[in-house]
């Protein structure tokens, strides 16, 4: 099966992937932005999330094949690979795997090592959702508001919500293997993983995912890296800084 996306521009090949429990369509701004620069964006969603297909299976090896096949079924090659939080562990693996097909690698705010798991509170929030009670958006976030406090956080995660039918609100991540499979998504990149092409990580300055002492393992998976702060950010750095976000990745493309 192939992952769905949403295409936007003309140009050389540009592959976004989201997060955990985001979706390529969290990114549309940002993609009309590089689109205009001559890129064809590829907003994609990766499995059990978006619009994507369903799966049991779910941890990094499976997505990095997934994102081989898009690759494969649209003929895509010496791609730039921009990948944030789980997107950017599968888009790590990706290119150490298949260095040939990407040409300049971007991580956000994620390092390769090994995470522990922390999305319980949300996870069970999102579990606790009764779409036979709950009829309307504003109902969802007042239900997510027992567990999650923050409003940003909520609003991103209600982004998954959407009308099954007439009525009928439900989630379209397949929450279930989420849930059952979240240990895969802290999981660090191989050991023997490398990637030598132009690499960029950037992290929010006010976002812990990437340390001090994570730039000595970067600096070994990836042997070409730069590391940037953004600004005023956490660990959704393009949501909270677009802009600056958006000034680095264009500096690195430029360069």
């Amino acid at each position: 099966m192939i992952l769905h996306s949403n295409i936007i521009g003309n140009g050389k090949p540009f592959v976004i992937l989201h997060g955990f429990l985001g979706m390529g369509d969290n990114w549309k701004t940002l993609a009309r932005q590089f689109s205009e620069l001559d890129y064809q964006i590829h907003l994609v969603d990766q499995r059990n999330h978006g619009r994507s297909f369903h799966s049991d299976e779910f941890d990094y090896d499976v997505l990095a094949e997934d994102l081989k096949n898009y690759c494969d079924e649209h003929q895509l090659e010496n791609i730039v690979l921009l990948g944030h939080s789980m997107g950017g562990k599968t888009a790590m693996l990706f290119a150490a795997k298949y260095p040939d097909l990407v040409e300049k690698l971007i991580v956000a705010d994620i390092s390769p090592r090994y995470y522990p798991v922390h999305h319980d509170a949300i996870l069970e929030g999102l579990s606790q959702l009764d779409f036979s009670e709950i009829k309307t958006r504003g109902e969802a976030d007042k239900a997510l508001s027992n567990y999650v406090s923050e409003i940003g956080t909520r609003m991103f995660l209600l982004k998954n919500l959407y009308w099954v039918e007439k009525g009928k609100l439900g989630l379209r991540i397949n929450l279930p293997i989420l849930k059952a499979e979240v240990s895969e998504v802290g999981e660090a990149l191989p050991i023997h993983a490398t990637f030598s092409k132009p690499t960029l990580f950037l992290r929010g300055d006010r976002s812990e995912y990437i340390g001090p002492t994570d730039e000595g393992l970067i600096n070994r998976h990836f042997t070409d890296a730069n590391i940037k702060t953004v600004s005023n950010a956490g660990h959704w750095l393009h949501a909270e800084n677009p802009q600056e976000f958006f000034d680095f990745v264009v500096q690195f493309l430029d360069e």
